[in-house]
């Protein structure tokens, strides 16, 4: 964080100091919410969540060398005592970021933001430092704490902000107001809370309301709901995609024989060729909305163009590839889901696949609602059209429905299966993989699949599967 003074954070925050014997002394170091994560300067802040309270540790903390703890009640060490620790924690982000002489880039949309994200943040620092969201980090804490972290020194800021409901987008671009705005695309994931595409929509398009005049939105051209948002913005409105329209798109795609994807990039500054490091078609659609942050920072397409080609995964657990000693490829896709990005990554899996055999680990997509019967099922009658050799479907109801979906689509239905849990799944695998097979597990955060994933990486010396 840029050095402020204690005395300083109480005015911003409207907090009280307590047991501070010098209140000018200065936070260097980051503001964290981790007690693990605190190095000496560091501003603790104190959450109260449901197993733990964060005031417990204020002591340990301060011995680790935090300067002080930002707190909801007095703690008997250093500290700024305020009404909310996280309303607390967004003023001071909105502050530090005022300060800053950075360029606020932020970003939504139903798939892809944390890929997008670090497509962005590879490209823009080839430009000039870039500090950008961890992982998947986009909430009223994640957010702020993202912010806090930049210094002097910054001078690109990319932020993920992710929403579960109107306002939510809203509430985090006023905190830290971006001068790029983009949005990727309107999908079903968190449907059932939302109610329908047209309030998710109503909710993403939130990020570009707030642009300056001298500012950009960046919109999908592919998407009917993203590019209708174009009047809600004063900004200039950029757009990307493969449609002829659009001012960054991509043109001769096709995926190489591993699937990893090849285009050529225009923009109105020029093209160039782009062949990714990534897997799977739908990072086209990344790497142009990426491209198209960075054309509008004053990036060339060659420069973009050899960032994009450069560029890799910084985030576990997302089309992460891991080729065993046996020939085996793991794709650990296991972060999160829901159907568009279920979708992206069997068609990625059937692309890597090709002569290959393929297995599809699948388990539920949360938050759909009254969708979620028709989208796995959905999901399941897909691996049956790509031909993906065999699926397992892991878990409960949800999973059921994945394996009903693919039986139903055809003969296929004796190569699915249904398995209770993440350990039936390992089990089945290590007794059925074969040398060359290509292995995608992807599931809603909450399954926990990548438990499979990890087990499969974890190879004995004779090839052998090492489940924990």
């Amino acid at each position: 964080m840029i050095a402020l003074s204690l005395a300083e954070i109480a005015a911003v925050v409207g907090g009280q100091t307590h047991d501070i014997p010098d209140p000018s002394v200065q936070v260097t170091g980051p503001v964290v919410r981790d007690s693990r994560e605190v190095v000496p300067g560091s501003l603790f802040a104190a959450f109260v969540g449901e197993r733990v309270d964060g005031h417990d540790f204020a002591a340990r903390v301060v011995e680790a060398g935090a300067v002080a703890v930002l707190a909801s009640r007095p703690v008997g060490v250093p500290a700024i005592v305020v009404e909310d620790v996280q309303t607390a924690l967004g003023a001071l982000a909105r502050h530090v970021v005022r300060r800053l002489g950075a360029t606020l880039v932020a970003l939504t949309g139903s798939a892809g933001k944390t890929s997008t994200k670090d497509l962005i943040a590879q490209v823009l620092q080839r430009k000039a430092p870039t500090v950008f969201t961890p992982g998947s980090l986009n909430n009223e804490i994640g957010l702020p704490l993202t912010a806090l972290s930049a210094t002097e020194e910054t001078r690109f800021l990319v932020l993920e902000m992710g929403a579960r409901g109107i306002g939510h987008i809203r509430y985090l671009a006023d905190l830290t107001p971006p001068k790029i705005g983009l949005v990727l695309n309107v999908g079903t994931a968190h449907i059932g809370e939302f109610g329908g595409r047209e309030q998710i929509a109503e909710a993403k398009g939130e990020i570009v309301e707030g642009l300056p005049e001298d500012g950009a939105a960046i919109l999908n051209a592919d998407d009917p709901l993203v590019r209708a948002m174009a009047p809600r913005t004063k900004a200039k409105v950029v757009l990307f995609g493969e449609s002829a329209e659009a001012d960054v798109r991509a043109e001769n795609v096709r995926l190489t024989d591993s699937g990893q994807p090849y285009f050529r990039l225009h923009t109105p500054s020029g093209a160039s060729d782009v062949t990714m490091r990534l897997y799977g078609e739908h990072h086209v659609s990344n790497a142009l909305a990426a491209a198209a942050v960075a054309h509008e920072l004053g990036m060339s397409a060659e420069e973009i163009a050899t960032a994009l080609s450069e560029a890799g995964t910084l985030s576990r657990w997302r089309m992460e590839v891991t080729e065993r000693p046996d020939g085996v490829t793991i794709v650990n896709d296991a972060y999160n889901a829901n159907p568009e990005s279920m979708r992206a990554a069997l068609r990625a899996l059937a692309a890597m696949g090709k002569g290959r055999r393929t297995w599809a680990v699948l388990g539920k997509m949360a938050e759909l609602g009254d969708e979620a019967l028709a989208e796995h099922d959905a999901v399941g009658r897909l691996a049956v059209r790509l031909n993906v050799s065999k699926l397992v479907a892991v878990g409960g109801i949800e999973a059921s429905w994945l394996q009903l979906g693919a039986y139903n689509e055809g003969s296929w239905g004796e190569e699915s299966v249904h398995v209770s849990d993440a350990q039936a799944a390992i089990d089945l695998l290590r007794s059925e993989l074969r040398p060359g097979d290509v292995v995608l597990v992807k599931a809603s955060r909450s399954v926990g699949l990548e438990g499979v994933a990890q087990a499969l990486v974890e190879t004995g010396a004779e090839g052998e599967v090492a489940a924990r």
